[in-house]
């Protein structure tokens, strides 16, 4: 299992409403806990290792550190202006298919209710719309790159 999968474990799970999932693959065990107090979820997650492969059990701690850590980041030099965040999983497209052109590019002006971007889940192709009026000042995302729950998209000046 690698760092990717665990990390979109994580985010499921903590997501889902599940207060507990435990998973042993292998070599492998994951416990992952989530408590929700008021509007603060915590997420807790304990990789063990047997004790044939110290040297994996000493990297796997490093490695999911930042997981925790990078949902905490506030974005502080762009106060004014409004994020456009992913409201699922999956794949972000700018254009609805190869050969037509994209939804949106910066500098363009929107209107609530127009189409920004589609996002594929499970074989499923979401239109996301804009929930505001304003100028995209900066789009967040590469085309066909994989985002999360509630990962910034696009940065969008109301006035």
């Amino acid at each position: 299992m690698d760092l990717k999968e665990i990390q979109n474990l994580i985010k499921f799970v903590a997501n889902s409403g599940v207060a507990e999932v435990k998973l042993e693959m292998d070599d492998v065990k994951i416990t992952i806990r989530t408590t929700l107090e008021g509007n603060v979820t915590e997420t807790t997650y304990v990789q063990q290792m047997p004790a044939q492969a110290p040297l994996q059990q000493a990297a796997v701690p490093q490695q999911i550190a930042p997981v925790a850590a990078a949902p905490e980041v506030p974005v502080v030099e762009n106060a004014h202006y409004i994020t456009i965040k992913s409201p699922i999983i999956g794949t972000f497209y700018r254009k609805p298919s190869p050969d037509k052109p994209m939804f949106v590019e910066v500098g363009k002006t929107i209107s609530k209710g127009d189409v920004l971007c589609v996002i594929e889940a499970m074989k499923l192709f979401n239109e996301i719309e804009s929930e505001v009026s304003g100028k995209i000042v900066k789009i967040l995302v590469d085309d066909m790159s994989p985002v999360e729950f509630d990962q910034p998209l696009f940065l969008v000046d109301p006035s």
